[in-house]
């Protein structure tokens, strides 16, 4: 496997739980959201723009990983990592959020500026903090479960929740004919 191949492959791989995760969660609360405004005119976002939510966190958490200074108290209790990562990915989030937003304002109004200034006098602001609430929430609940899975390791976190992995049965010995 050459180098590219191989880190393409741990790439994605660092992408996939927590895409998985808010794939998950988000879905979840899109559903909430449909039934509490059932018959209100208002409009919910699709799976696929869900989807879209849901690689746009997990982008943010590897990009905020790359950030030299993410791991900032690995030798203290538990909560001072999870805080911190918490603050950053939100941080990381909300700006990639904020940009995707803009985009679709810019395409429409003749400049930066003008695309911002509608973005924001067209923002449902309560709607805007619910969503921020429900993100850091679910933001907070990844961290701490990254967390565990980095104290304790990843297979014994695996095995916790999904009980022990199979053995791996083992495969004939080298040299052995099978012929006595």
């Amino acid at each position: 496997m050459s180098k590219l191949t191989a880190k393409i492959k741990h790439e994605f791989m660092a992408l996939l739980p927590p895409t998985i995760f808010f794939f998950i969660i988000l879905h979840v609360v899109a559903l909430v959201r449909a039934l509490m405004t059932k018959g209100t005119g208002i409009s919910v976002p699709s799976s696929a723009s869900v989807t879209i939510a849901a690689l746009v966190l997990g982008k943010s958490v590897l990009i905020a990983n790359l950030l030299p200074f993410i791991n900032r108290f690995p030798e203290k209790p538990l909560i001072w990592n999870v805080s911190w990562k918490t603050a950053m990915y939100t941080l990381v989030a909300l700006f990639i959020h904020y940009l995707e937003r803009l985009w679709d304002y810019w395409k429409a109004a003749p400049g930066f500026v003008a695309a911002n200034h509608k973005l924001l006098a067209q923002l449902n602001w309560a709607q805007f903090w619910a969503i921020q609430i429900l993100l850091v929430m679910l933001i907070l609940n990844y961290c701490v479960i990254a967390e565990l899975a980095r104290f304790i390791g990843r297979d014994k976190l695996r095995a916790m929740f999904f009980g022990p992995m199979p053995a791996k049965p083992a495969g004939p010995a080298v040299g052995a004919s099978g012929v006595d």
